[in-house]
C-alpha cells in the first residue's frame, strides 16, 4: 500500500504517495495532464515491493500546498527545479526518473540539464522534445494531434472543461483510465484554482529552445492508438540519445499507458532498472 506524506521544498509543500523502504533505490514518478500521484499506484507497489523507495508527488499546480497564480511559475525550469528540490529533501544524489505525458516532458528536460543526478530515464509517451518540437513545427500528422493545445491555453478553457459536470474534462480520460480514477481526478481539478495551476502548463510551455541530447540509460515506452502523440517523432527520438537506449511500443493502446497497460509498462520499467544498476 501507498503511504501519503508532504515533502517540503522552498515552492511549498509537495503532496506524493511513496511505497517501499527509504533506504531503497530511489525512484521519483512524474505524473502528466490532467492526473495526479496515484496514476502511478499500480507501479509504486510492485516498485515497493522490489525494495525501491519509489515517491510519486502531486505537481506544480495539482499540490494545493505549491499552486503559485502566475504563468510565469510554470515555465520549465521552475518544473525542473521541482524536481531537484524534491530530490534533495530525500538526500537523494543519483535517483531513477520517471514521467508519464507533461511528467515525461519534465523528466526529458531534467535528464538533459542535470544528467548527473539521474541514474537511469523512462519516458512514457512523450518522445524527446526536440523529436517532438521538430514534429510539431514540420509534421501534418503531429500538427493536427497537437491542435488541442491551443484550447487548453485559451482564457476559457477552465469553464468549457468544467461545465455540464465536468464533461469535457471527463472525456479527455476516455479511453484508457479507469472511472475511479477519472472520478478522483476530476474531484482534485475542481478545488478551487487546482485546474487553473494544470492549465497553466500549457500556457507557460514554449517549445522554441532545444534540450540537447540525452546521455543517461533512457527507456521510452509510446503507444500506437495514442491520439495526441504521432510516430514521427516517436520514431525519431532515438537520434537525440546518446546513452545506451531502448524503445518499446505498445500496440492498441492509448495514450494513458501507466493505467491502461499496467503490467507491462512495470515489466518494462523494472528491467530497465536491473539493467542499470550502477
Amino acid at each position: 500500500m501507498a503511504e501519503y506524506i508532504q515533502i517540503p521544498t522552498p515552492a511549498g509543500k509537495f503532496d506524493a504517495l511513496t511505497a517501499g523502504p527509504e533506504e531503497g533505490r530511489p525512484v521519483l514518478l512524474l505524473h502528466g495532464f490532467p492526473e495526479a500521484a496515484v496514476e502511478w499506484s499500480e507501479q509504486l507497489g510492485v516498485l515497493g515491493g522490489a525494495e525501491c523507495f519509489a515517491v510519486a508527488p502531486d505537481q506544480r499546480g495539482y499540490s494545493p500546498g505549491v499552486r503559485p497564480e502566475q504563468v510565469a511559475d510554470y515555465r520549465m525550469g521552475e518544473l525542473v527545479g521541482d524536481v531537484l528540490a524534491i530530490a534533495d529533501h530525500f538526500g537523494w544524489d543519483r535517483f531513477d526518473l520517471v514521467g508519464h505525458d507533461w511528467g515525461a516532458a519534465v523528466a526529458w528536460s531534467t535528464a538533459a540539464e542535470h544528467p548527473d543526478r539521474i541514474r537511469t530515464l523512462t519516458a512514457v509517451s512523450i518522445p524527446h522534445l526536440d523529436a517532438f518540437t521538430r514534429a510539431v513545427r514540420e509534421d501534418e500528422d503531429q500538427q493536427q494531434r497537437s491542435a488541442y493545445m491551443q484550447a487548453l491555453r485559451s482564457s476559457t478553457a477552465e469553464k468549457t472543461l468544467l461545465a455540464d459536470n465536468a464533461a469535457k474534462l471527463r472525456r479527455i480520460y476516455y479511453p484508457g483510465v479507469p472511472e475511479h480514477h477519472v472520478d478522483d481526478y476530476v474531484q482534485r481539478l475542481t478545488e478551487p484554482g487546482a485546474l487553473t495551476g494544470a492549465l497553466n502548463w500549457y500556457r507557460a510551455s514554449r517549445f522554441n529552445e532545444e534540450i540537447g541530447p540525452i546521455t543517461v540509460p533512457t527507456l521510452f515506452v509510446w503507444s500506437t492508438e495514442d491520439v495526441a502523440v504521432g510516430s514521427t517523432a516517436a520514431l525519431a527520438t532515438e537520434q537525440h540519445v546518446t546513452g545506451p537506449y531502448r524503445f518499446e511500443m505498445l500496440q492498441e493502446v492509448s495514450h494513458w499507458i501507466p493505467e491502461e497497460a499496467p503490467e507491462s509498462l512495470t515489466r518494462l520499467l523494472l528491467q530497465h532498472l536491473l539493467a542499470h544498476t550502477e
